[in-house]
């Protein structure tokens, strides 16, 4: 968003919260969901599109229908000469896709397991420019249908948020994602912490934000509270490991701590000095993500 857009939105809302805030607050929901244009890829985004070019090659792309939207699933079998060790869901974050999450497909693999890949909504190869994180729960739990169960689910950023309101089934109407495992890389605890961010960038006023709170009710059953990492990892069992760099620019490291003290089935994991997405591809944090998820003490549960 360009300072000028920027400067014109915050007015805009500013007005509509004295005048309109029911009017502002649809507004402002549906800019909070508006996906990034998947087609205006920076230099570096584009570089590493091209890069996974051959990982894709190698893939079987599935077509997903969930509600009005059609998700893309990539499918990545096992290393050559691997045995399967079964089947681990990779979800990737906001204004990303399969592409970046290469290092970690790879890892997994290696390790013999079969790996599904989401792109969700808006983002990849999946159609659409609207995202939130009930129609990211429903596109994993669609996943879970087709593929699951998993032996574990690994998430970054918004995508491990995902993981974990999908694993607690936390959106009414949307059963848990069965997985024995979870990873969360980077994520956010908390969705209103993250709303709250977006109404300072462009002066959303309280009213108009009560007006999206109760969008997000309607949409999932609950209030924009509800959605809390920690609070949802307290309600399961499932071992957990979260990664997060102390040094991490777009997700506050006390985020990850408020995650890891959601119980003894939580460890927390710091990957010092690699910040928000370099995290993703470093060959230490990859180590230490595939040896988690090869360390399953039960089987993944059977539908």
């Amino acid at each position: 968003m360009t300072p000028i857009a920027l400067k014109v939105i915050r007015g805009v809302f500013g007005a509509a919260e004295l005048v309109a805030p029911r009017l502002g607050g649809r507004v402002g929901f549906e800019l909070f969901c508006r996906t990034p244009n998947p087609k205006a890829l920076s230099e570096g985004e584009r570089k590493a599109v091209e890069r996974a070019a051959d990982l894709m090659a190698e893939a079987r792309h599935h077509r997903l229908k969930v509600g009005r939207d059609c998700v893309a699933a990539h499918e990545f079998r096992p290393g050559e000469g691997r045995l399967a060790a079964g089947t681990v869901l990779v979800i990737h974050g906001w204004r990303s896709r399969t592409e970046y999450m290469r290092a970690l497909i790879d890892g997994c693999r290696t390790a013999g397991f079969r790996v599904i890949s989401l792109d969700l909504p808006g983002h990849g190869a999946s159609l659409g420019r609207r995202l939130n994180l009930v129609s990211a729960v429903a596109a994993s739990r669609a996943a879970g249908d087709w593929f699951g169960p998993f032996d574990a689910v690994i998430g970054h950023s918004f995508g491990g948020a995902v993981a974990a309101n999908a694993t607690a089934g936390a959106v009414d109407g949307i059963a848990p994602l069965e997985t024995g495992r979870l990873v969360m890389i980077a994520a956010p605890n908390s969705l209103s912490q993250v709303f709250d961010s977006f109404r300072r960038q462009v002066n959303l006023g309280g009213r108009s934000a009560s007006v999206v709170d109760r969008r997000v009710r309607n949409l999932s059953g609950h209030g924009l509270a509800h959605f809390t990492g920690a609070k949802q990892l307290a309600r399961l069992s499932t071992p957990t490991l979260v990664v997060h760099a102390p040094d991490d620019a777009e997700v506050p490291a006390d985020d990850a701590r408020a995650l890891a003290a959601a119980g003894d089935h939580v460890r927390l994991l710091w990957a010092y000095g690699l910040g928000h997405r370099r995290i993703l591809s470093d060959p230490a944090v990859v180590d230490q993500v595939v040896d988690f998820v090869t360390q399953v003490s039960q089987p993944a549960p059977s539908h």
